[in-house]
């Protein structure tokens, strides 16, 4: 090694990040990512605190509010944060709390006996990603600020008056250096707000937007309160779907120190809808509470029906996969100290968490069944109708399975392959119909964009038994075109991504009616059949432009009506705008294949949408309302959010 490529690596070289420096440093490490959901977890992390005081017995109400810059203020009525001086650190409680990492009352007993923020780096790691932050504590009688800049005090805790109220005022604005974006979805935080709701009946949680205002000048403003809890939670889960029972099981009970709760139903859906909770913190990969409720479920239902005698005419081996089709549950536990993987807090691993969940739930079913028979047979019944359509199910993946494009030449015969072969580097082009694939496999870079056009509408997976989805042409092609594998060993219908082919498949339809609802279709059926691809980050849509506008040589290409807007008065240039031409695009195929590259397929001019799944539970139900059969629903939504279409003539 050369003297100049030398490097001293001593006591020098080793660096200690004090105090919020390591969140700021690292802050994925803390709140998951710096995109969309890490802006969204400093939400998380302010309510979660004022939940746990809500768990505790000391708050009913929580008030949080959207700002006109995208700062957010949550309101409690809970005791407060203490404000009184801390002898080991030497500064106020309050200051304790919004500075110190693994600092809290989380981690006494007496304090907490159940908590969300078990890993006390919350709100201090909130403090640390915000250019400002003020926390006010009305608490004894006082009201006690504090205010801080990128977690660091601009001055000492101070009394500035007094009050009968009683409760923590928290006021923080993310700090636009670190994050990619800081302009919040009102929709993601409502369903956070709606799912707390129902996990704490009782309790009253509302959110004001200041940033859209309605014909009278009042904010937008919900509220959200349960009495029935994670009944009502079911229900509203299930409310587009047709039930088989009239009204959700329940139950609630502790096992071992574990408070349980559960409640579910059965409608006549093909898919499986198991929201899960720890603490009030959805765990969107499961864990030891999932798989104790599954193991008592199925253990349960295969009891009852082999004593009944319900499945004594059948020669069919029932699975695990056959008592859970149709399935909508919720399952929450409590629980003192639980291990999460990560901050982010995904999956449950304590292991005696599944024995707590598995003898209550199997306590409750049983009970169930033996008062219910009626109800009793009819799940039974769907069980066994899963079971067949399972069955075929197998046959026709198998079938998807030869024709994988592994074996010899199974690639679909439409489909324009790229050269490039690092599945990291490829990208493939859903496209609707031949007439786009054509402009599209012109327009393309070879070297790492395929092109697989559909034919129309692709099956409505909502709607279709799983081995009528294997069966149809158009999803074929997908599967072989990607290269998947179904089926991994404990779960033969997950999908393996080993061999996929493309780390980029993107969905680029026409901006029209038809084209949207041939892209929710697309949706639907990677949301129900290729999730893990969703979860991975590899789905995207393609955004292309709905205008040209041209006047002479000059064009201007308009993804909004503002765009096409400012685009007009710029060609126009002070003269009459009339005189500027708009193209609108109703199809891709209206464009040639130059003006599809440059505008939605040239990585360095094109805008693509990263498809991700924030709430499972309101992506399940947002599918089963759009795609499903009951109309009311659907025609409730469409009227709702009609403001936000852009819907040709």
């Amino acid at each position: 090694m050369s003297e100049n490529n030398k490097q001293d690596y001593s006591a020098s070289n080793i660096q200690v990040l004090e105090g919020l420096e390591a969140v700021r440093k690292r802050p994925a490490m803390y709140i998951g990512d710096i995109g969309i959901k890490g802006l969204h977890h400093l939400i998380w992390e302010v309510v979660d605190n004022s939940i746990d005081e809500a768990m505790a017995g000391y708050c009913n109400r929580i008030e949080t509010t959207i700002n006109t810059d995208n700062s957010i203020t949550v309101k409690d009525n809970g005791r407060g944060i203490p404000t009184g001086w801390h002898e080991k650190e030497q500064k106020s409680a309050l200051e304790v709390v919004l500075t110190v990492l693994h600092a809290g009352g989380k981690f006494d007993k007496d304090t907490y006996k159940v908590s969300g923020g078990l890993h006390g780096v919350g709100v201090s790691c909130v403090n640390a990603l915000s250019t400002h932050l003020r926390a006010e504590v009305h608490r004894d009688g006082k009201i006690t600020e504090q205010e801080f800049s990128i977690g660091k005090p601009l001055y000492p805790a101070r009394e500035i008056g007094t009050t009968d109220y009683r409760g923590t005022i928290i006021h923080f604005k993310p700090d636009d250096s670190i994050f990619q974006v800081t302009e919040y979805k009102y929709e993601t935080v409502a369903n956070r707000l709606r799912e707390l709701s129902f996990l704490n009946k009782g309790i009253t949680l509302t959110l004001t937007d200041l940033r859209e205002l309605d014909e009278e000048g009042k904010p937008k403003y919900e509220e959200f309160h349960s009495e029935g809890g994670l009944i009502e939670f079911v229900e509203y889960l299930d409310k587009s779907r047709e039930r088989l029972i009239t009204t959700p099981m329940y139950m609630e009970g502790q096992r071992d120190g574990v408070p349980v709760e559960v409640s579910m139903t059965y409608n006549t859906s093909y898919s499986e809808n198991v929201s899960s909770f720890v603490n009030n913190i959805n765990t969107p990969e499961g864990g030891t509470h999932v798989s104790g409720f599954r193991m008592a479920l199925t253990r349960t239902l295969k009891s009852y029906a082999e004593k009944s005698g319900l499945l004594a005419k059948e020669k069919i081996e029932i699975s695990g996969d056959d008592f859970r089709e149709g399935l909508t549950a919720v399952i929450s536990v409590k629980v003192a100290e639980p291990q999460f993987e990560g901050q982010t807090k995904s999956k449950l691993g304590n292991s005696e968490v599944t024995a707590a969940v598995s003898g209550c739930v199997q306590e409750m079913l049983e009970n169930y069944l033996e008062e219910n028979p009626k109800d009793a047979k009819i799940i039974v019944d769907k069980v066994i109708l899963a079971a067949r359509a399972r069955i075929a199910a197998k046959k026709a993946r198998e079938m998807v399975q030869r024709k994988n494009v592994l074996v010899g030449s199974g690639l679909p015969g439409k489909l324009a392959d790229c050269s490039e072969h690092d599945p990291a580097l490829c990208e493939v082009y859903l496209v609707e119909g031949d007439s786009a694939g054509g402009s599209a496999k012109q327009g393309r870079d070879r070297n790492f964009q395929a092109i697989l056009p559909l034919r129309g509408k692709i099956l409505n997976v909502e709607k279709a038994q799983e081995y009528k989805i294997y069966e149809n042409e158009e999803i074929k092609n997908i599967f072989t075109a990607l290269g998947v594998q179904i089926g991994k060993e404990g779960d033969e219908r997950a999908l393996n991504l080993e061999k996929l082919r493309y780390h980029k498949i993107i969905i680029m339809t026409d901006a029209d009616i038809d084209g949207s609802h041939i892209r929710t279709l697309i949706l639907t059926f990677f949301y129900r059949f290729m999730r893990e691809i969703i979860e991975n980050g590899y789905l995207y849509i393609a955004q292309p432009p709905l205008y040209l506008v041209k006047k002479g040589k000059d064009e201007i290409y308009a993804w909004t009506e503002e765009q096409r807007y400012a685009a007009v008065k710029k060609l126009a240039g002070g003269g009459k705008e009339e005189n500027v031409g708009v193209q609108r695009y109703k199809g891709l195929g209206e464009m040639n294949p130059e003006q599809l590259w440059e505008t939605t397929m040239n990585p360095q001019h094109r805008t693509l949408k990263q498809v991700t799944i924030e709430s499972a539970a309101e992506a399940d139900m947002l599918f089963s309302m759009l795609m499903g059969d009951d109309v009311p629903p659907r025609r409730d939504f469409i009227e709702k959010n009609a403001r936000y279409a852009n819907v040709d003539a």
